[in-house]
């Protein structure tokens, strides 16, 4: 008995996720300037911290020819080099936590762009988070009532909170 070829299936149904879009392209450019770990690059911010992400960014990972372990380079601004000089230990060690073992054994750090002075000027913070949309009056009564018979407070208040975010998701997807 021969097997018939299945066809093709889909992945997923409607629009594709941006990640989805984007992952093979964040790969190849990661790639190109030595990350193995994209998270590295995609997640910086939750890795090394937000006092650490505000006043520098990775650049690159490079291999030496002849030792173990890598150099990653942070781009920083010069005011703020000798903090990040301070923090390299921290750095290093939070960075091969992504990774999963002894990836970087050295950070440097550069205070202008890879590629020259003028790509110097990057913003090092981050987009800002988009403020909550008011929350509609009817929702808020029936996440209320849901959680009254609870004593105890913090309880009632997740509960409440969760409450809210589910009634308010199930408005968004009706109308």
């Amino acid at each position: 008995m021969t097997r018939q070829p299945s066809p093709p299936s889909r992945r997923m149904r409607g629009f594709e996720q941006t990640a989805g879009l984007l992952k093979e392209r964040i790969r190849t450019a990661g790639e190109s300037r030595g990350f193995a770990v994209t998270r590295l690059l995609t997640h910086w911010h939750e890795i090394v911290g937000e006092e650490i992400a505000a006043m520098a960014r990775p650049v690159k990972v490079g291999y030496a020819r002849d030792g173990f372990g890598a150099t990653l380079t942070v781009l920083t601004t010069g005011a703020r080099a000798p903090l990040v000089e301070m923090q390299k230990q921290q750095i290093c060690e939070k960075v091969n936590a992504c990774y999963g073992y002894a990836a970087i054994s050295r950070v440097a750090i550069t205070q202008t762009a890879p590629t020259g002075f003028a790509e110097g000027q990057v913003a090092f913070a981050p987009a800002p988070k988009p403020a909550p949309a008011p929350l509609d009056p009817e929702v808020r009564r029936q996440a209320t009532a849901v959680s009254e018979s609870i004593r105890d407070d913090g309880l009632r208040t997740a509960l409440e909170a969760l409450a809210q975010n589910v009634l308010s998701q199930s408005a968004k997807r009706k109308g």
